[in-house]
């Protein structure tokens, strides 16, 4: 089903759990976006962020392979890209400069994420 809020725009996926990386794909290529990734580390996330492709939002996983992605979510901002964390970690793990960023709890409903980054692309 393809959802307006996500439809043709471009969102990476930065998830190193392969089945949850896969679900967000599926889910979001059947509302209708372009997925970028998934990416399931760091490096894989910049080389994607840093290859020229537009990008319109992203879903970006607080811990990939045990570090914390917050490097990425710091250029994410600066490029002026919208991004939803999704964790299982408590808000405290989350440094002061990112607390203004929108979190989804694993275990994720997808069609949320989805819904939420959609908001914040439409923003």
């Amino acid at each position: 089903m393809t959802d307006p809020t996500v439809r043709d725009r471009r969102i990476l996926v930065v998830e190193d759990e392969f089945m949850l990386a896969n679900e967000l794909e599926t889910e979001l290529l059947d509302a209708g976006a372009i997925v970028l990734g998934p990416a399931g580390t760091i490096k894989a996330a910049f080389d994607l962020i840093r290859s020229g492709q537009e990008i319109d939002g992203a879903i970006l996983d607080v811990s990939l392979r045990g570090e914390m992605s917050f490097p990425v979510a710091d250029l994410l901002i600066e490029r002026g890209v919208p991004f939803v964390f999704t964790t299982g970690y408590d808000a405290l793990v989350i440094p002061s400069r990112l607390e203004h960023v929108m979190r989804c709890v694993k275990p994720i409903k997808i069609a949320k994420v989805i819904e939420t980054i959609g908001r914040l692309i439409r923003a």
